[in-house]
């Protein structure tokens, strides 16, 4: 397996968007993913990028990403938040996930983040079990709060 971890390109959004809704269908979400090529061009290639990724390659292909932005802890500073990593179901249990998280760190540490953080479902025993076995917190504590479009426009 010839493996390349690389930062994403607006070429390889069509792959992403792939990868995205193979996850949202593994969630039993599909409903949920409304981005669409050119929204996510926009939004991480724009005038004033929202995101960043990197993608995972095997022999050209584009088999697994990790999407992030930039944020900012009113106690911390500097901040990462890592949203997805997704790796599609041929290729997983191959250590690609691993990687893709080590970029993460690496453009944590690039930028000065003082912390990187991320939400994990509780029923997803294997990411959990990754995490655990970097000595990841995993805050038990902190209740998600979030508004939707349609709540967004309505407040």
């Amino acid at each position: 397996m010839n493996l390349t971890i690389r930062k994403g390109k607006k070429e390889d959004l069509p792959a992403v968007l792939g990868l995205i809704k193979e996850l949202a269908l593994y969630e039993k979400a599909p409903q949920e993913v409304i981005a669409t090529v050119e929204s996510m061009e926009e939004d991480g290639f724009g005038k004033k990028p929202f995101f960043e990724y990197c993608v995972a390659e095997v022999d050209g292909e584009v088999v697994g990403m990790a999407l992030y932005f930039f944020s900012y802890s009113t106690w911390k500073g500097r901040a990462i938040y890592l949203d997805d990593i997704i790796i599609t179901e041929k290729y997983r249990r191959k250590g690609i996930g691993k990687k893709l998280f080590d970029s993460v760190v690496a453009r944590a540490k690039k930028t000065g983040a003082k912390r990187l953080a991320w939400q994990v479902l509780e029923w997803n025993q294997p990411a959990i079990e990754f995490y655990k076995k970097i000595n990841a917190e995993l805050d038990g504590e902190w209740v998600n709060g979030r508004l939707n479009e349609k709540q967004i426009k309505e407040y």
